[in-house]
């Protein structure tokens, strides 16, 4: 089992920036990336980001090119940010951790933290 945990949510007004973090506790050794996803009222969940534990390798929706980087907080594989730049009003959402396992492809998630972009 992994326990994910998320912080770093609010409010902030267009062109404004925050800094998501999501740290991984429990079984962490087999986690193979980490992701984040958000979704909007009656909108299905949304791949934003990924990055996988070994190597560099990222990807980032269309949307958030150029605007939201991801990366490791900490050696262990164990914590991600998601620092996000140049908010937009249609970047209001609740954001979802999501730790991706080798093998089976369990995935585990967060509780979600709300974002809201408006001024």
């Amino acid at each position: 089992q992994v326990q994910l945990v998320e912080s770093g949510g609010g409010l902030v007004q267009p062109g404004g920036s925050l800094r998501l973090t999501c740290a991984a506790s429990g079984s962490t050794s087999n986690i193979y990336a980490m992701a984040w996803y958000h979704q909007a009222p009656g909108e299905q969940r949304e791949l934003v980001a990924r990055i996988r534990s070994a190597g560099a390798d990222k990807y980032y929706a269309d949307s958030v090119k150029g605007r939201f980087s991801i990366s490791k907080a900490n050696v262990r594989n164990t914590a991600v940010h998601l620092e996000m730049n140049d908010l937009k009003p249609e970047d209001t959402a609740v954001y979802y951790c999501c730790a991706k396992m080798a093998g089976w492809g369990t995935e585990y998630w967060g509780q979600g933290t709300q974002v809201t972009v408006s001024s």
